[in-house]
């Protein structure tokens, strides 16, 4: 029988699903969080991602995968999208879709790059640009269950215009510290100057290796993979730091 249900939810989560839009957020000036009713949707933990399709009047479609932003809130889902200028999806889904549209997901997927509330041990989370969506559920999830385990948020974006979740990062949020890192251009009398993120600001916005922090990090490939190689300079072990990336394709 526990075999017959797993297949059973496992099915669930690949079958297409139609979500209808219900409100729409802006971010930033490129970025859109859009929330979904999701008639059936089972659950998803933070970290998870979803794919999803759209299909036009002639047949044709298309589709794409987004991290959930949201921590599990019965059949409402939330993703928050990013414009790529010459994408196919995601102007689409930032500038077009209103309020009562149907689009179709499919999910949720992945289980490596998530956080459950049960894990007791300090988190370090690290987001280039629109990596911060898997990262922002795991703190809403983190929130929204009570959880009294520390975490640390280095997030890294070209200027201040491009940062997401402005106001709710703003509130107090006891056991959670934020580092902003800006690559091209600061605000006024930001005392870092614009540059990459090098090994000293993951060193002091970061857990000392020996505190044997989980590190979640997510953003372009590029930036994953900077990210990673410093941390294991810095001596955290590999089976400790977990990477999400996306692609241009999104």
């Amino acid at each position: 029988m526990a075999r017959a249900a797993v297949s059973r939810r496992l099915g669930d989560r690949l079958r297409w699903k139609a979500a209808r839009l219900t409100d729409r957020r802006v971010e930033s000036h490129t970025a859109r969080t859009l929330v979904f009713d999701v008639p059936g949707w089972p659950g998803h933990l933070a970290g998870q991602h979803v794919d999803v399709r759209l299909t036009a009047e002639d047949g044709y479609s298309t589709q794409r995968s987004y991290s959930l932003a949201s921590a599990p809130d019965g059949e409402s889902v939330e993703l928050t999208v990013q414009r790529v200028d010459d994408g196919e999806v995601s102007p689409y889904l930032t500038d077009e879709i209103a309020v009562g549209d149907v689009v179709e997901l499919r999910g949720p997927v992945g289980g490596w790059f998530v956080w459950r509330p049960e894990q007791k041990e300090p988190i370090l989370l690290v987001a280039g640009g629109s990596g911060l969506v898997p990262l922002m559920a795991m703190i809403r999830m983190r929130r929204a269950t009570g959880s009294r385990t520390p975490f640390r948020l280095v997030y890294s974006v070209r200027s201040p215009e491009y940062r997401l979740f402005v106001s709710e990062l703003r509130r107090d949020d006891p056991g959670l510290d934020k580092t902003y890192l800006y690559s091209r251009s600061t605000p006024p009398q930001w005392p870092r100057p614009p540059g990459r993120f090098t090994a000293s600001d993951l060193s002091g916005a970061g857990w000392p290796p020996d505190f044997e922090p989980t590190c979640y990090v997510c953003g372009s490939t590029g930036f994953v993979e900077k990210a990673a190689g410093l941390l294991v300079a810095l001596g955290h072990h590999p089976g400790r730091i977990r990477t999400e990336r996306f692609g241009p394709s999104r």
